[in-house]
Order: C-alpha cells, then structure tokens, then sequence
C-alpha cells in the first residue's frame, strides 16, 4: 500500500514539475501585463494546466490502475482456471471489433469490474474475485460486455477530454474573476496587497470551479453508463445485462477503497444529493433504462 501510494505521489510531482517547466518556458505564465490580461496567453496557460495532466494520466492508466488495484494479468499462453474468462472477452471483443484487450484479476471482496487504458488497441478489463465467486456466467458475461462496450466506444479518451477542457474552462475563470475582483477593490492602483489578495482568490476560486466542473464530468459520465448498458446488452444478450445489474443491485456494497480515483471506471453510485457527483447512475435507473430499450 504505501509502495503504491508513494509511486503515485512521486507521478505527480513529476507531472507538476513538468507542467511548470513547460508553461516557465514558453512564458505563458506571464499572462498578466501592466495593461491588463493577456487573453492567448491566459488561454494557452490554463490550456497547458488543464488537458496536460488529464492526457499524462490517460497514457498512465493502465499502469496507475494495475498498481492501485494489485491487478494480476492472465496469461493467455497458461491461463490456468481464467481461461473461460479470456475467452468471454476475445469473444466479445471481436463482435466489437476491437483489439483483445489485457485481462486481469484482482483480490476485492467487493463485486465490481472497470476498463481502461489508453486507446483501443491498448486497454486493460479488470475483474474483483468477489465479482467471479458472486455472479454465474450469464451474469458475468453482461459485465464483461459493458466493460468492453466502454473500450469500443472510447469513452475513455472522451472522459480526458472533457475533464480537460472543464479543468482549462475553470482555471480560466478563476483567474478573470479574481483579477477584476482585485481590479474592482484597488481602484487600478498596484499594490502588493492586491497582489496577495487575488493569489488567494485564485486559489478559493479554483476549488470553487473545480469542484463545479465535477458536477460536470459526473453527468457525462453517466451518460456513458446508460450507453455501455445498451453495448452490454447487444454484446452478451439483454437478458445477461438486465441480470448482471440486477445481480449488482442486490449485492451492491463498495467496500474496496484502494481505488478512490478510479471511481469512473468502476461500479459506484451515492444518494441523496450527493448523487450529482456520482460517476454512475442508480442500479435501478439503469435496469429500468436496458429494460426499455430496443436491442
């Protein structure tokens, strides 16, 4: 655990330095003039913040992901007692016309499954045990084609790119509005107070943004689930999905927390309010959706 925690500390600190050498260098940290903001710089500045990290941690995925969840690869060449898993997925992925994708296996008490990875022809499906010991065939062969369905639809570039340009759109506007908040309070006069003041602006402004712009990523992200739903329904039989979720809904508790951040890719889901920030939507929405939908 804490080999893993700080492998994932010592990737961001170098995506951090990195990002910053970029943006120092080509001086679009400098956005700020004696005559106000310097739009295409501002621009290119929150540009470079916004995607650059979401697109290092897309290419990193894989990786991030079978470190955080411990995932084993099967080897196709002595699968040994997955071999029925490797071929669920070779099947799938072929009516899906894709590339097999890695297969792999990971020690959770808790029924869940993600993809991921950065293309198409580089991606990884992960099962839990507990997924493998709770569901029969049928059941897992609907999880297995709304996983690969995800992959097929690229949803994961798609969720790069959105969470990008969310993360640019609010690192832009947390620098407008705290500038002329600034401007507003100062008068125009140059101050190293004013200085400070919209340094902590920005800082409260960019949670504020960040934390919206979650609301944002979230309802795509539900969107997706409903769609890979419908892929997992066309690629195992509608019957397996609506049985896989049904399966969930009875079983349903995350227990697993090694991989908070890869909440988007797994199984998840909240009440209340807080379901506005949730990656997924209700089990039951979701089997009610398959249900109506003509496959």
């Amino acid at each position: 655990m804490f080999k893993r925690m700080g492998l994932f500390f010592i990737v961001n600190i170098l995506v951090m330095i990195t990002i910053s050498i970029v943006v120092n260098v080509t001086g679009v940290n400098r956005y700020i003039t004696q005559y106000g903001i310097n739009l295409p710089a501002l621009i290119a500045f929150c540009l470079i913040w916004g995607m650059s990290g979401s697109f290092i941690s897309l290419l990193l995925s894989k990786t991030i992901a079978k470190m955080a969840m411990g995932v084993q690869l099967i080897n196709p060449q002595n699968p040994g007692s997955y071999g029925f898993l490797l071929e669920m997925v070779n099947r799938m992925s072929n009516d899906a016309n894709i590339p097999m994708p890695e297969v792999g296996v990971y020690n959770s008490p808790e029924i869940n499954a993600f993809a991921t990875g950065p293309s198409k022809k580089n991606s990884l499906v992960a099962v839990s045990t507990g997924l493998l010991n709770g569901m029969n065939r049928a059941e897992l062969e609907g999880v297995l084609g709304h996983e690969i369905t995800h992959i097929s639809n690229g949803d994961m570039v798609t969720m790069t790119l959105i969470a990008g340009i969310v993360n640019s759109f609010s690192l832009f506007l947390s620098r407008i509005v705290s500038f002329l908040i600034v401007k507003a309070i100062s008068r125009g006069e140059s101050n190293n107070g004013g200085y400070f003041i919209r340094i902590i602006l920005t800082v409260v402004l960019d949670i504020i943004f960040s934390i919206l712009g979650t609301l944002v990523v979230a309802l795509f992200s539900r969107r997706r689930e409903f769609k890979a739903d419908i892929g997992g329904g066309r690629l195992a039989g509608k019957q397996n999905m609506i049985a896989a979720l049904e399966n969930l809904q009875r079983k349903f508790d995350p227990v697993d927390e090694r991989g908070a951040s890869l909440a988007s890719l797994k199984i998840s889901g909240r009440k209340g309010f807080l379901q506005l920030f949730s990656t997924h939507p209700p089990l039951e929405k979701r089997i009610e959706a398959l249900k109506n939908a003509r496959i």
